[in-house]
């Protein structure tokens, strides 16, 4: 038995559309990237690239807990550093999520803007010829003179939109629902281009500002003890101004919790005025297009060093708080010029001196001297260890201002001297017959300067974005339709108009049915009026 193949045959010369696999690959891998599924994932993958930028320290927000963990897992952090977990939100691998992510918003978003507003612009569609099959049906008799456009204006008056077709009365409502989603994903669009504005633009530096003039601050790369600037920020862009600290002012609860916390600074404006402010935690200080936060704040005891040649030094010493809650502070109060002879203008390089330990701005009153008792000072005291020999300031390697270098007590370039806790005013004598005088302290805080170009932009797209999903959330989209057979149209009714309504919820909507019932009764209220004044003229 031979099969025939019925299929018909090309016609003769006819040429074979031919598919460029490049242009259908670039066209499939389009579709898929703008798919509300592919946005879906790369959002959530978005998120949990996020989570090492929370957990791990970031070099762009506290370098030193950066060194930290390379110190304390000193086999995993090369390994996190490889891959960038230390600077994750200006890592390669996130901001390919992160402009994936905005380029599949962007083509999700763009076609959807066009079928709304295509929808906006279209009439409601005509009445179904079967409205007895709709979710919710109704029929009621209306007067003889029952008139489409009065119906279509009692559903104007309730806010639906109406076409009037010669009997039929179409009506639609619920275009929130839709205009709410389109301006969440816009928003979120919105939210994603302020966070690379302030990328891109944004800056921020941190300085440690210890009171007085003589330790003013002025607006420079050089004079942050960190600072990161975006990709296209120059240090020339930052704003020119100087801060001094004139005053810091501290309150305390008995309990030892911080009540409040007031900094008051001179300001040195670009034009050469000056102006006194005052600034607080929840109150940054704004100075043109930046913004001075106050982080933090401690003591900085003020020392008095006297060698055995009679030279004096005094220096002011921050030193930084352990992280207790009664302000504990550590450093080391350095002099490396100490013990020069005035007659030969040297010194041998086994004689520099410094002194480690903690600054306690209420000390017990009984050993052991290691915490605070109250963060105000109550009881000021420093309790310190004393250095003798070789720094290692001249070796050129980095280091902290705010710690001792071990490896040089380690290596038995320094040598311990004893320990000594002193009292303002209180005076230690050193075996060589130098002394140490503790004078007081200075307070200091620590100051966050910061421009994010994207804030105000990001402050409008979360309102709008919190609007739109509100809208999304409660909008419901739903049509009904009413149709008038008059009475010499073969309707059953003797004398009086037949009045058919249908609606359909386009979305789950638990009330339309009450809503229905409600817009139906008003129709008959409205046409059972219109009748009796009718009535009343004739």
């Amino acid at each position: 038995m031979t099969t025939v193949d019925e299929r018909p045959a090309a016609p003769a010369g006819a040429p074979r559309r031919r598919v460029n696999p490049v242009l259908a690959l670039l066209r499939n891998s389009w579709r898929q990237l703008t798919s509300m599924r592919t946005a879906l994932i790369l959002l959530f993958l978005l998120a949990v690239a996020a989570i090492p930028g929370s957990v791990l320290p970031q070099r762009g927000v506290n370098p030193e807990n950066v060194n930290r963990y390379f110190i304390d897992h000193p086999d995993l952090a090369p390994k996190l550093d490889r891959i960038g977990a230390f600077a994750v939100f200006g890592s390669i691998w996130f901001s390919a999520i992160y402009l994936l992510l905005f380029t599949s918003l962007v083509g999700c978003i763009l076609p959807r803007i066009r079928d709304h507003l295509r929808a906006l612009r279209s009439r409601p569609p005509a009445a179904p010829k079967r409205l007895d099959r709709l979710p919710q049906h109704a029929v009621l008799a209306g007067p003889a003179t029952a008139d489409a456009r009065a119906i279509a204006a009692v559903l104007r008056r309730r806010r639906w939109r109406v076409q009037v077709r010669g009997n039929e009365v179409s009506a639609e409502k619920g275009y929130l629902k839709e205009t709410g989603n389109l301006l969440f994903h816009i928003s979120l669009v919105a939210v994603l281009l302020g966070v690379a504005l302030g990328s891109w633009y944004g800056w921020h530096g941190n300085r440690l500002l210890v009171a007085g003039a003589e330790n003013a601050f002025c607006n420079t790369r050089q004079q942050y003890s960190e600072a990161s600037l975006g990709p296209r920020v120059d240090s020339a862009d930052l704003p020119p101004f100087c801060l001094t600290l004139d005053d810091f002012h501290a309150k305390f609860l008995p309990s030892g919790q911080p009540a409040s916390f007031r900094a008051r600074v001179t300001v040195d404006e670009p034009d050469g005025s000056k102006r006194t402010a005052d600034f607080s935690v929840n109150s940054p200080l704004r100075l043109g297009s930046a913004n001075v936060y106050l982080l933090g704040h401690g003591y900085a005891p003020i020392l008095k060093y006297t060698d055995r040649y009679g030279r004096s030094q005094t220096s002011t010493v921050p030193f930084l708080t352990t992280g207790d809650a009664n302000l504990t502070g550590e450093g080391v109060a350095a002099f490396p010029d100490a013990n020069v002879d005035p007659k030969t203008g040297k010194r041998a390089p086994d004689q520099q001196v410094a002194f480690d330990g903690l600054y306690l701005p209420t000390a017990p009153d009984a050993a052991p001297f290691v915490a605070s008792a109250f963060p105000e000072e109550r009881n000021p005291a420093v309790v310190l260890v004393a250095y003798r020999g070789n720094l290692g300031l001249d070796a050129g390697i980095p280091g902290s201002v705010y710690k001792l270098d071990q490896r040089q007590v380690d290596n038995g370039k320094l040598k311990q001297l004893g320990d000594k806790k002193l009292g303002v005013g209180e005076k230690w004598t050193l075996d060589d017959g130098s002394t140490l005088e503790f004078l007081g302290t200075k307070p200091y805080v620590t100051l966050a300067v910061r421009y994010a170009p994207g804030q105000s932009l990001l402050l409008a797209a979360c309102m709008v974005l919190l609007a739109g999903l509100m809208g999304s959330l409660f909008g419901r989209r739903r049509r009904v339709w009413f149709r008038v057979t008059p009475p010499d149209s073969g309707s059953p009714t003797n004398g009086s108009s037949l009045v058919e309504a249908g609606g359909l919820p386009r979305t789950e909507h638990p009330g339309f049915a009450d809503e229905f019932a409600q817009l139906v009764a008003a129709v008959r209220d409205d046409e059972r009026g219109a009748g009796r004044a009718r009535e009343g003229v004739e």
